[in-house]
């Protein structure tokens, strides 16, 4: 359970605006972080906040600027050979918030797949049949069957299938990791928690282990075996659920007052100011004071590193040395 199968080290990625490049932004800003063997690992946020990108970086899509990331100890932007690379992406396979943009409106859902398989396993080419077999198992993990989706177009099924089947797909491989992308946003609240429970049964009976973005507090309290809070391309708080469910960041406080609750309709909220966010810029000191209520001087000259505090990390200079 604590061997690190990901491993990322102060990862950097800036990107480059305008004709000249002349503006930059920072969207994953000194990220390090481990993903466990066998753990589910929530990342969240709210949009801009850098989580999607580093999804794409562990996916082999873009380059960091600087830092590295490892797929158990090895560099994965050090990998030059084919052989290597296909293997990588046969044991992390990623799955996408939109599943009707994942698969090619134009052909069917089961041709999909076994494009898949083939792909994964060119001797199954020869038995399409076992492939078939292979498929319909995999589906199973999902709750589907090859039935539910024989002869149908990916408009011809709910979204939820579809995310099922995308899911299936991310599966075919046989991955060890498994990282997606907002997973549930576009898919109906009934079906939420039925698509969450997948990731855990696959912890649970095969060990994969995934990483979930998103920016529902909530969904990710419940799925997680920790969490990770980031704003403006930094880490700002870390912990097991239990840790953050009385957070310490105060951004991570906002997070989690803006989950809506019966319960709690009348009590007085924190105020957070706006600020001037500018992505192409970054702020001295903390990149979170423009907003932070409990805003004192040090946040404006000097970054906070990230405190250890119980069993949690926070990067607030609340809980810095006294």
């Amino acid at each position: 359970m604590n061997e690190n199968i990901i491993e990322l080290d102060n990862v950097t990625k800036i990107f480059s605006l305008g004709v000249l490049g002349k503006n930059k932004i920072v969207a994953v800003d000194r990220v390090s972080l481990t993903i466990r063997s066998g753990e589910i690992l929530s990342i969240l946020g709210e949009s801009g906040s850098g989580k999607t990108t580093i999804a794409r970086m562990i996916l082999r899509l873009i380059k960091p600027t600087s830092g590295t990331i490892k797929f158990n100890g090895v560099d994965i932007w050090k990998m030059k050979k084919w052989r290597d690379i296909k293997n990588y992406y046969m044991k992390v396979q990623g799955v996408f918030q939109d599943p009707y943009s994942s698969f090619n409106p134009r052909r069917k859902i089961l041709d999909l797949l076994l494009d898949t398989v083939y792909n994964a396993f060119p001797e199954l080419k020869k038995d399409k049949r076992k492939a078939l077999e292979y498929i319909n198992e995999t589906l199973e993990k999902v709750g589907l069957d090859i039935n539910t989706l024989r002869g149908k177009y990916p408009h011809q099924v709910s979204g939820g299938q579809l995310q099922r089947a995308a899911i299936a797909r991310a599966l075919l491989s046989n991955p060890v990791f498994i990282i997606a992308d907002e997973p549930v946003s576009m898919v109906d609240a009934s079906t939420r928690i039925d698509i969450l429970n997948i990731f855990i049964d696959l912890k649970e009976k095969y060990g994969t282990s995934s990483v979930i973005i998103g920016h529902d507090y909530s969904l990710a309290y419940y799925v997680s075996d920790r969490i990770v809070v980031l704003y403006r391309g930094q880490i700002v708080e870390e912990g097991d659920p239990e840790v953050l469910e009385d957070p310490l960041h105060p951004y991570t406080k906002m997070l989690k007052e803006s989950v809506p609750s019966i319960d709690r309709r009348w009590e007085k909220r924190l105020e957070y100011r706006i600020g001037e966010i500018d992505v192409t810029k970054r702020r001295k000191g903390c990149i979170f004071a423009d907003r932070c209520p409990f805003k004192m001087p040090i946040c404006e000259e000097k970054e906070p590193p990230l405190f250890k505090v119980g069993k949690g990390k926070v990067r607030c200079w609340l809980y810095g040395p006294k």
